[in-house]
This record gives structure tokens, C-alpha cells and sequence, in this order.
């Protein structure tokens, strides 16, 4: 092991917070073009144990804005090829790379197997993302939630907020109406979004992706910003002493 190659977080933070996360488990459920570089960002900042989950395997149309899709590893699994990354930053690092699909019946299960001090939320897909954050809500654990990056170009829109508080975000839309119909109370909740407009002419159908027939056109840095702001959440949250 490389001594000292986090030794600038460490001058930034000091010692109780680089412990505090060298401590903590965080979930990262979707790891595509957000969940990758909020894993990456928490991973090199010293996060010490990682549980990744995503049943998705790598496709050439992931390379415009994914961490881990390169022309070289077009159909492997997402969650093997970012683990093995993860660990070349971090040797130290436990991460536990969960290759599946994440079920209603399935949820409960892994939250009380994994025991996480946080959740990151990064699917984009409606149901399984509403299964996660309720029942997240129900286990009492700690979560930021990524809205839609999609058909969206505008850095500066980017921020933090609760969910009943964005706009101009269909998937925020969505998920408030689910959240409420399962009465989920999601006053709280704190999300990633942004609040320029989306494209409307950026939308294009989809075959074979389960529970999913549209998805929107993208530009490479706006999903890895969203994950920034994921990382930064869980990082300021896991190092801030409990009062």
C-alpha cells in the first residue's frame, strides 16, 4: 500500500473526519453516469467500505458520460469493472459489488444485510428508485437522491433541494406522486436536480431496458457533476460530528 495518497484530504479535513469516513458503509444503487463518479469522488476522499449495486452490464452507448464504459469494456458488468477501479485508487478499500436487479422483495433484505450509514439513491429507472427511497424512509437510514441529469446542458442549474422543492425535473415529478400514493412523507428529503428546462427534442425510445422505454440525450459532464454533488452530500454529512 502507498503511504500517504490521501494525504490532501487529510491536510483539508484533519483527523477525527478522514477516521469518521475510513469508518463508514456507504450504498450506491446505480452506478451509470451518476452513481460511478459519486462512488469514485467518495472512494478517493477515503470512504472506507462500499457496497455497489447495478444489474446492468456496460453498452457502447454508456461512453458519451459513464465512468467505467470504455470501448474496452463494452458488455462487461458495470459493477466488476468499477469495483476493480475503485480498488486500484484505494487499495484498503472493501467494496462488495452486487451484479442485480434491485426488486421490491429484494430491498429490505439488502439494507438489513448491509447496514449502510448512508444511502446514495443514482437509478433512473422509476420503480425500482420509489421502492428504494421508501423503503430507505422505512429502515430510518440516511439518503440523497439523484433527479434526472437528462436533456439537460446547463452546469450552473445544478443544486441541492428538497424534493418538494424542484421544478422543471419530470422525474422529480414522478416521484413525488409515487412517494405520496404510498404515503411516504418526502418533505425532507434531499435531492440533486436541476432546474433548467429540459430539452424536449432530446428524447429517444429504448429496446431492451427493463422498465424503461424513453430515455434523454446527455452531454458527458452533466451526470458527472450530479455524482460530485452526491459525493460532496454524503462526505459533509459522514465528517460533521453528530451534535
Amino acid at each position: 500500500m502507498i503511504e500517504n495518497w490521501n494525504e490532501r484530504t487529510h491536510l483539508l479535513l484533519g483527523d477525527e473526519a478522514m477516521e469518521r469516513l475510513r469508518q463508514a458503509h456507504v450504498l450506491v444503487v446505480g452506478v451509470g453516469g451518476v452513481g460511478a463518479y459519486a462512488t469514485e469522488m467518495m472512494t478517493r476522499a477515503g470512504v472506507g467500505t462500499i457496497t455497489i449495486v447495478d444489474a446492468d452490464n456496460i453498452n457502447a452507448s454508456n461512453i458519451n458520460r459513464q465512468l467505467p464504459a470504455l470501448h474496452s469494456t463494452i458488455d462487461k458488468s458495470k459493477v466488476e469493472v468499477l469495483a476493480h477501479r475503485l480498488l486500484d485508487i484505494n487499495p484498503d478499500l472493501k467494496v462488495d459489488a452486487r451484479q442485480v436487479y434491485l426488486r421490491d422483495d429484494l430491498i429490505a433484505d439488502l439494507l438489513d444485510e448491509v447496514k449502510p450509514d448512508f444511502v446514495v439513491d443514482a437509478i433512473d429507472t422509476i420503480a425500482p428508485k420509489i421502492s428504494l427511497i421508501a423503503e430507505t424512509t422505512r429502515h430510518k437510514l440516511p439518503l440523497i437522491s439523484s433527479m434526472g441529469a437528462g436533456a439537460k446542458r446547463d452546469i450552473t442549474k445544478i443544486q441541492f433541494a428538497k424534493l418538494k422543492d424542484t421544478y422543471h425535473c419530470g422525474l422529480s415529478r414522478q416521484v413525488r406522486k409515487r412517494l405520496k400514493k404510498l404515503g411516504i412523507n418526502h418533505q425532507k428529503m434531499m435531492v440533486v436536480f436541476s432546474s433548467e428546462a429540459p430539452d424536449s427534442k432530446a428524447l429517444l425510445k429504448v429496446e431492451n431496458e427493463e422498465n424503461k422505454k424513453t430515455t434523454c440525450g446527455t452531454i458527458s459532464y452533466m451526470p458527472a457533476v450530479f455524482g460530485c454533488f452526491l459525493a460532496e452530500y454524503v462526505i459533509r454529512k459522514l465528517t460533521t460530528p453528530k451534535a
